[in-house]
């Protein structure tokens, strides 16, 4: 009966009055053990401040002495030298006796002391007013007085007088002195005492009231600190033992009921969590419906397979309309699932009850002996699965803004629990996510492919056959999430058997980047068609830049897109290059050398008003030129300096074809993924043959023209072109009369003979450019270049630093 009614009485008072009763009387001991202290601490001070007072006097008693000193040895010396020089310390040191003996005064901590410092000031003033000055003046006159024995014994007596003072002075003041920093030293000693037993009280009081706290208040915060870490963990099992102590036993209760209920909804957040920074993180679909996979298997699902449209792999627009799904993605808790393999075509039937053309809803499986056919894909195996185990399933819709992309499925076996309806909205959320990141995937496809496509078009789809260079390739485009960019290269057959060579880079990627290129491109080959010098060429380029806008009045090309032009004339063996921001290329001597070709590279594209530099060099025949974009030589992994090493290097080996160099190249320098696209453009010159060409000059003589042409025919006779003698004859007429008529000199006529055309070419030094008309049926004139045009496949002209050259060119006659 005791105890039961012991159980039955209230609680003793909370934590809280306990605490503040014992935590005021802590403050009241302490308090009191530092006053204690405080006191003793000042007594010390008092006694520290006396001991110090006796050090000034001390000082100020050698300062007088040492004045009185300077004094009697300054008029001794003027007395025995009569020299006024020692006057000056005397007078110094008379006046400022009566200060710093006054000061002496004042300093003195005893009466004693204080009549005994009154007495040395008396004794000096009577020495300096009764002796010194005296003296001084007798010396002044001259009188022997004053250097007589009875003035100097009397000097000495009154010097002895005041040492004598100064002595017992000193001795008092250290007896008293000695006798204040003794007691100093004993009452430390007793303050050291009083400090060491304070503290040590205080101590022992904070170490009981700091036991007390840890028992009732630490140790049981710490055991709650211990699990809300292992909970934060993840440990979500973690709970407090109850030790059932007042407030804390409360607290205690209440952490482990939060702990309780917090348990599933955190393993739901992190499980939204995971798949929100798992799932999405490539902008690739199949990459992406397996990532949801690993994130929901087997945190969310025992087996889990992804279902999308054919048309949302290649980038497509979902049309719900497709009767069957690709899988794409699956996954379990086992290898030997029953459910179709990665690859195969799911058929697709709509949930029991919902309406034709509407977007379906999850559905959720809680029983799947009891589920009805349509509401079960892979129904026809519906044995096979119950019998494997499969005990329930959630069917999400992958759908983004009303559009079914396609069908998620969870799976669980009898080894899990069954789904539930709060289930449902975790596996809506999931897939709603993973549509997301699907239709991303979807959208960026679409766009790579559409800007792949875009660039292949605009890029040269071969390389035109020189018979001076030979040449090999390799474009790259980027594969990362940027999208393709605006690299681009190409070869350009020129007038006289001479050939260009681009490489150029747009700023940017996407499909805008490869719009921009193809513009660029289309520009470099049009303006290459007017035969510009290279910095001529890029000067029109780069105003192109300037004015260049998608039909909505914003720039379109990017101001630091870049171009290197290159010319090649295998007649004078140089070669001619500009470049507007991109790098210069390299040289590949025959020997194998590789050096970098000289100049400088102007600025990038689109500035505007900045002057382009065209560098020439010889190149002796079989030397390789590599043109490259900047994506071969730099990336965030690699340095520009270092890339340009690496592609020396890689450059170096002589003697392998220039397909095999480009594969070396490209295998050295882009090992990882592509962070920019990747051209590489080498060229292997040869000379053309001095037997080929033909040239005379031309006296600016309409007598001469007969000239020209006997001298064509013989050289087409020595080629063995009898066949085109008559319209080359012809052409060659009408070229040279017109530059003796209305050109000036020199005029000089060329015959180039390669592989495929015969050329023609007529120069001379005005830079008039002639101009293609139609002569009306009375003209005498005006029919010329219209003829030319008429007999030869092509023809132009082109602005030299000497005046104009028309050209015009012959197919031979075993060319189709």
């Amino acid at each position: 009966m005791q105890r039961r009614g012991r159980t039955k009485t209230p609680p003793r008072r909370g934590l809280v009055p306990l605490t503040a009763v014992a935590g005021g009387l802590l403050a009241v001991l302490i308090g009191l053990v530092f006053l204690v202290l405080v006191l003793a601490i000042q007594d010390a001070r008092h006694s520290l401040l006396s001991a110090r007072s006796g050090r000034p006097a001390l000082d100020q008693i050698g300062v007088v002495q040492e004045t009185v000193l300077d004094m009697e040895g300054g008029q001794r010396g003027y007395v025995i030298t009569r020299q006024d020089e020692f006057l000056k310390p005397w007078r110094a040191a008379r006046a400022a006796f009566p200060a710093r003996a006054r000061k002496l005064v004042d300093v003195s901590t005893s009466p004693a002391q204080r009549r005994l410092a009154e007495q040395i000031q008396q004794a000096g003033q009577s020495f300096i007013h009764d002796y010194a000055i005296p003296l001084v003046d007798e010396a002044r006159r001259g009188d022997p007085d004053a250097i007589s024995t009875a003035r100097t014994l009397e000097g000495k007596q009154r010097l002895d007088a005041l040492r004598g003072q100064f002595t017992r002075y000193l001795h008092d003041e250290r007896i008293a002195i000695n006798r204040r920093e003794n007691a100093l030293e004993s009452r430390m000693d007793m303050l050291t005492l009083a400090a060491s037993v304070g503290v040590g009280v205080a101590a022992l009081l904070i170490v009981g009231y700091g036991a007390y706290v840890t028992r009732v208040i630490v140790w049981p915060v710490r055991r709650m600190a211990g699990t809300a870490t292992r909970l934060a963990a993840g440990d979500l099992s973690a709970r407090v033992p109850p030790s059932g102590r007042k407030e804390i036993g409360q607290l205690e209760t209440a952490f482990n009921t939060m702990a309780g209920s917090l348990e599933k909804s955190h393993r739901r957040l992190r499980l939204l969590y995971d798949a929100g920074t798992a799932v999405g993180s490539t902008l690739d679909v199949r990459r992406t419906a397996d990532d949801l996979v690993r994130v929901a298997v087997p945190r969310f699902a025992d087996f889990v397979t992804v279902d999308l449209e054919e048309s949302v792999l290649h980038g497509g627009e979902p049309t719900s309309a497709e009767k069957a799904l690709r899988r794409v993605a699956g996954g379990g808790v086992r290898d030997d699932s029953p459910l179709d393999p990665v690859g195969a075509l799911i058929a697709v039937s709509a949930p029991p009850g919902s309406a034709p053309d509407a977007l379906p809803d999850a559905a959720l499986v809680l029983d799947l002996r009891a589920a009805e056919a349509g509401a079960v894909p892979d129904a026809q195996k519906m044995d096979r699965l119950i019998e494997y185990g499969m005990n329930s399933l959630i069917t999400a819709p992958l759908s983004v803004q009303g559009v079914l992309m396609g069908v998620i499925v969870f799976w669980r076996t009898r080894d899990s629990a069954p789904f539930e309806a709060d289930d449902l909205s975790d596996a809506e959320e999931l897939a709603a996510k993973s549509a997301r990141a699907i239709d991303n995937a979807r959208r960026y496809t679409r766009e790579r492919e559409t800007a792949l496509a875009l660039q292949r078009s605009l890029l040269p789809h071969g390389l035109p056959v020189c018979p001076t260079l030979d040449f090999a390739y390799r474009y790259l485009p980027t594969g990362t999430r940027a999208g393709v960019g605006g690299d681009w290269l190409d070869v350009i057959p020129l007038s006289g058997t001479r050939v260009a060579l681009v490489v150029g880079d747009v700023v940017g990627h996407g499909i805008q980047a490869s719009a921009t290129m193809g513009r660029l491109r289309t520009a470099v080959r049009t303006l290459a068609d007017v035969d510009l010098p290279p910095d001529e060429l890029l000067t029109h380029l780069d105003d192109l830049v300037l004015h260049l806008d998608d039909g909505a009045g914003e720039q379109a090309g990017e101001v630091g897109s870049t171009c290197l032009y290159v010319v090649h004339d295998p007649i004078s063996r140089r070669c001619a290059l500009a470049s507007a921001g991109h790098p210069l290329p390299f040289v590949i001597t025959p020997q194998g050398a590789v050096e970098p070709a000289p100049g400088q590279a102007g600025p990038p594209l689109g500035l505007g008003g900045l002057p382009f530099e065209t560098t020439e060099l010889d190149l002796a025949p079989g030397s390789t030129l590599a043109l490259f974009s900047n994506g071969l030589v730099h990336s965030r992994d690699l340095d520009l300096s270092h890339g340009l090493d690496r592609l020396r290097h890689a450059l170096a080996r002589n003697g392998d074809s220039l397909e095999a160099t480009c594969d070396r190249v490209v295998d050295a320098l882009r090992t990882g993924e592509r962070a920019d696209d990747v051209a590489l453009l080498l060229a292997r010159t040869h000379a053309l043959p001095g037997d080929q060409v033909a040239t005379w000059e031309v006296p600016a003589d309409p007598e001469h023209v007969a000239r020209a042409r006997a001298l064509t025919t013989v050289q087409l006779g020595a080629w063995q072109l009898d066949e085109l003698s008559f319209t080359t004859e012809l052409v060659v007429s009408e070229l040279v009369t017109n530059a003796i008529r209305y050109g000036g000199s020199p005029i000089r006529l060329r015959l180039i003979r390669d592989t495929t055309m015969l050329i023609t070419e007529v120069s001379d030094g005005s830079s008039t450019a002639p101009h293609l008309r139609r002569a009306r049926v009375f003209d005498e004139g005006g029919r010329g270049l219209l003829l030319v045009a008429q007999l030869t496949q092509r023809w132009g002209t082109r602005q030299t630093s000497a005046g104009k050259t028309i050209w015009c060119e012959q197919s031979l006659p075993d060319t189709p």
